[in-house]
C-alpha cells in the first residue's frame, strides 16, 4: 500500500508548486512505499501567508475553546492510533508497539496543553502612585517555524505544536521527509478537530532550504528546532541574527552511572529498555555505562544476556524488540565507531555489525573497556551501542558524566540518598532520572543544557517560550 503525502497549508491538502516528489523508503526492506510531496519557494510562501492569517484567527479565540479544540484531536489520534501505528513503523521502522506509545504520548500531550493554555496568567502589580493601575499580560509571540527529526515523527511535533496552540500561536511545521506518513495523519486528527485554517501548516522538501527561507523571514517570530547539535548551532545562529526566539533540544550522549548499591534488577530494566528503545536513535537514550568496580562484571554479564534475547526485525512483526535504522548511513556511521573503539583498545563483546543484506538492521553492540578517546565515547552514536566502562569513586563517575559539551539526558542507580542527591545537585544535565526513566512525560519539562540546547518542551515551561510579557501601566482618567 503506497502512502503519498500532500503539503498542508490554508487549511487544504495540496502538491508542490512544482509538482516535485521525494521518495519514501521503508528501512526493514528498503522498497520505495510512497512519495511526499516537496516544497518550493512558493509554497513557503503561501504557507507563511496562511499562518499570519491564521494567527489573528487563533489567537481572539478564547483559551477555553482553543483547549476544546486540542481535546478533540487528541481524542481523534486514540481513534486512529492503530492505522497511524502501521504507518509509522513502515516508514521510521521502531516495532509497532513503540509506535502506539508515541502516539498514545502525543495524545497526552494535546490534552495537557490543552488545560495549560488556560493558565498562562498575567499579573496585577501593586503601583508607586495612586490611581495607578500595572497590568503585566501574556500574548503568544505569532507564527512559529517548527522544525522536527524522523526518530519520533509524531512526539516531536506534538509538543512544539501543542505549547504553541496552546498560547495562541500558528504554526508552520517542517516534518521529516524520511517519514511523513505518521506526521500528516497528526495534522489530519487537528484539522478533523476544527482548528481554523491558516493555523497549523505542514511542509516537506529540502531542510536547508526551507529553513534558509523561513527562520529570516519578518513574519515568523519563533522557532523550535529538534536534531543534532552541529545543525541546531547553524539555525541557533540565524535565529539570533534575526533576533528570532528559539528552543533547541539537540544532541546527547547520555551517561548512566550504576554504583555497588544499586538494585541491579531495576537497572538493567531499566537501561535495556532505554538503551534499544527506537534501535538506540533517541537523543536521550543511554551511552556511556559506567558501573562501579564491584558489580562491574555482574551488571556486564547480565546486561549481555538480556541484550542477546533481544528479537531484531520488521517493526510490523509483534514480535520485534529492534527494528531498523533509519537509513544506510547511519549502518556506515556506526560501523566506524565500532571498528575506531575495537582499533583504540575497546573489547568488542557483542555486535557491532549489520544484520542481514536486505533492510537497513544492526545487530544491538556491548563494547566494554572503552578509551575515552575513541570517537564513540565522545561523538553521539544515535544507534544501538552501548559503552560499558568501570569506576571506582563516586567523583572519578561524575567527571567523567559531566566531561562531554553534552548535557541532555542522565541516569543512575544508587539506594544511598545521599548519593542520589549528590548525583542531583552535580550532574550536569537538563535531565537527571535516578533509579526510573520517565524523562519524557508532557507535564515535565524536557531540554539540555551545555551543547544540548536550551528551552523546555514541556511542563509549564513550555509555554513561556511562545508567550510575550507586555506591561501596561495606566493611570486613572
Amino acid at each position: 500500500m503506497a502512502v503519498d503525502v500532500s503539503l498542508f497549508i490554508d487549511g487544504a491538502w495540496r502538491p508542490g508548486a512544482s509538482g516535485r516528489t521525494l521518495d519514501v523508503i521503508n528501512p526493514a526492506t528498503e522498497d520505495v512505499i510512497g512519495t511526499v510531496a516537496r516544497a518550493e519557494i512558493a509554497d513557503l510562501d503561501a504557507a507563511l501567508a496562511a499562518a499570519q492569517k491564521g494567527f489573528a484567527v487563533w489567537r481572539a479565540m478564547s483559551a477555553f475553546e482553543r483547549g476544546k479544540i486540542l481535546r478533540r484531536a487528541a481524542a481523534l489520534l486514540r481513534e486512529r492510533s492503530e492505522k497511524i501505528a502501521l504507518i509509522m513503523t513502515r516508514e521510521q521502522g521502531k516495532p509497532v508497539k513503540e509506535a502506539k506509545v508515541e502516539i498514545s504520548v502525543a495524545a497526552d500531550t494535546l490534552d495537557w496543553f490543552a488545560e495549560e493554555a488556560r493558565r498562562a496568567y498575567g499579573r496585577v502589580v501593586p503601583a508607586r502612585a495612586p490611581n495607578i493601575t500595572n497590568l503585566v499580560l501574556k500574548e503568544p509571540v505569532g507564527p512559529v517555524a517548527a522544525f522536527t527529526p524522523w526518530n519520533f515523527p509524531i512526539n516531536q511535533i506534538a509538543r512544539k505544536l501543542a505549547a504553541a496552540l496552546a498560547a495562541g500561536c500558528s504554526i508552520i511545521v517542517k516534518a521529516p521527509e524520511e517519514a511523513p506518513g505518521s506526521p500528516a495523519e497528526f495534522i489530519r486528527a487537528l484539522a478533523d478537530a476544527g482548528v481554523p485554517a491558516g493555523v497549523v501548516n505542514l511542509v516537506f522538501g529540502v531542510p536547508a532550504e526551507i529553513s534558509a527561507h523561513l527562520i529570516p523571514h519578518p513574519l515568523i517570530r519563533k522557532i523550535s528546532f529538534t536534531g543534532s547539535t552541529a545543525v541546531g548551532k547553524e539555525l541557533a545562529a540565524l535565529a539570533g541574527a534575526h533576533m528570532k526566539r528559539a528552543t533547541m533540544e539537540l544532541g546527547g550522549h547520555a551517561p548512566a552511572i550504576v554504583f555497588n548499591d544499586a538494585d541491579i534488577d531495576v537497572a538493567l530494566r531499566v537501561l535495556v529498555a532505554r538503551k534499544f528503545r527506537n534501535a538506540g536513535q533517541a537523543c536521550t537514550a543511554p551511552t556511556r555505562f559506567l558501573v562501579q568496580r564491584d558489580v562491574y562484571q555482574n551488571f556486564l554479564t547480565r546486561f549481555v544476556a538480556a541484550t542477546k534475547a533481544l528479537k531484531i526485525g520488521d517493526g510490523l512483526d509483534s514480535a520485534t524488540d529492534v527494528g531498523p535504522l533509519a537509513n544506510p548511513r547511519r549502518i556506515a556511521a556506526l560501523e566506524s565507531f565500532v571498528a575506531d573503539a575495537v582499533k583504540k583498545g575497546a573489547k568488542l563483546i557483542i555486535g557491532g555489525t549489520r544484520q542481514g543484506h536486505k533492510g537497513y538492521f544492526f545487530a544491538p553492540t556491548i563494547l566494554a573497556h572503552v578509551p575515552t578517546n575513541a570517537r564513540a565515547m565522545n561523538e553521539e552514536p544515535f544507534g544501538p551501542i552501548a559503552l560499558v566502562n568501570s569506576f571506582e569513586s563516586f567523583d572519578e563517575a561524575v567527571t567523567e558524566a559531566n566531561r562531554l559539551a553534552y548535557g541532555l539526558a542522565s541516569y543512575a542507580f544508587t539506594s544511598s540518598a545521599a548519593t542520589a542527591d549528590a548525583l542531583a545537585r552535580q550532574i550536569e544535565a537538563g535531565m537527571v532520572a535516578i533509579n526510573d526513566s520517565h524523562l519524557s512525560s508532557p507535564e515535565l519539562p524536557i531540554g539540555g543544557v551545555k551543547d544540548s540546547g536550551y528551552g523546555s518542551e514541556g511542563g509549564p515551561e513550555a509555554m513561556d517560550a511562545y508567550l510575550v510579557t507586555k506591561l501596561v501601566t495606566q493611570a486613572a482618567g
